[in-house]
């Protein structure tokens, strides 16, 4: 009896000891927050601060004046505004035919059975894991000669590169978790298979579809090597950005840099929120549960 009651006794949570634990989890959670959001805070700050402010200490650069005016430079500067509808042009358009081949590719791969499927899977995660300088060279040239230099359609051809294999690996993925009883009943209902892939399948893959363009969206968006060598005036705006020059060579516009990053990251945000459900159920579920 004895013995029994020390045990409960251990058995029993200590207090003092599960108060030391939370408060060690969000002493981490709030530490790895601030790394996290400490450089995009510091960046809307800056593009709130005038230029000459932002090489004072930081607690004087805080308590600097506050203005708007790096937003109204660079929404007033044209060279920001054609880039950022080259931007929105090059990447939709990259990611609307990376779902469109992507989607077939992976519902063949990920459905049919035939010869060296996998090694052209493996082919199509080497590609994705290509670094793009590897290939710089060889795609200008054909660019060039096929008269697509500083045109946006050359740039969605080039993004295509590594858009197409990471749609098609992600999306292979999930059609392989889908049940083969949905294609059943679907054809014993008469459905074609293009029927069959356009209204029950693709329904069903509409999380995978979503989380997979937004992410290449967000790689297109991002994207700076390409764009700089494939373009002279047609120029997304990352590289707008980059080419951001003072009054002089010594001069840096800071200010108006941080106000045009934070421009540019907005469009990626609300895209994140509007459709956080489908990312949140293509990342965690990448099945049809039934």
């Amino acid at each position: 009896m004895t013995s029994t009651v020390s045990v409960r006794k251990r058995s029993k949570k200590n207090p003092t000891f599960e108060m030391i634990k939370s408060v060690a989890f969000y002493a981490l959670v709030l530490a790895i927050a601030f790394y996290l959001l400490f450089p995009f805070v510091w960046a809307v700050i800056t593009s709130l601060k005038n230029s000459s402010a932002i090489y004072l200490p930081p607690l004087q650069f805080l308590a600097s004046e506050w203005t708007l005016g790096n937003y109204t430079n660079v929404l007033q500067n044209p060279n920001f505004i054609k880039g950022f509808f080259t931007s929105i042009l090059v990447a939709t358009g990259a990611v609307a035919i990376s779902l469109l081949f992507g989607s077939f590719a992976a519902y063949a791969l990920g459905r049919f059975k035939f010869r060296f499927k996998g090694a052209i899977m493996y082919v199509v995660l080497a590609v994705s894991m290509f670094p793009q300088i590897a290939v710089l060279s060889g795609l200008f040239t054909l660019i060039r000669q096929a008269n697509l230099y500083n045109n946006p359609l050359g740039l969605i051809l080039s993004y295509l590169i590594f858009t197409i294999p990471f749609t098609v690996w992600v999306l292979t993925s999930f059609v392989r978790e889908i049940p083969a009883e949905l294609e059943e009943a679907a054809q014993v209902d008469g459905a074609s298979p293009l029927q069959t892939l356009f209204l029950v399948l693709f329904p069903v893959m509409m999380p995978a579809l979503v989380t997979t363009g937004l992410l290449a969206f967000i790689n297109a968006w991002n994207e700076y090597l390409f764009a700089l060598t494939f373009t002279s005036s047609n120029r997304t705006v990352p590289v707008v950005i980059a080419n951001y020059s003072g009054s002089s060579q010594y001069d840096q516009p800071w200010g108006n840099i941080m106000a045009a990053s934070i421009l540019v990251t907005i469009p990626l945000i609300i895209l994140v929120l509007v459709f956080q459900r489908n990312i949140v159920s293509g990342l965690t579920s990448g099945a049809v549960k039934g």
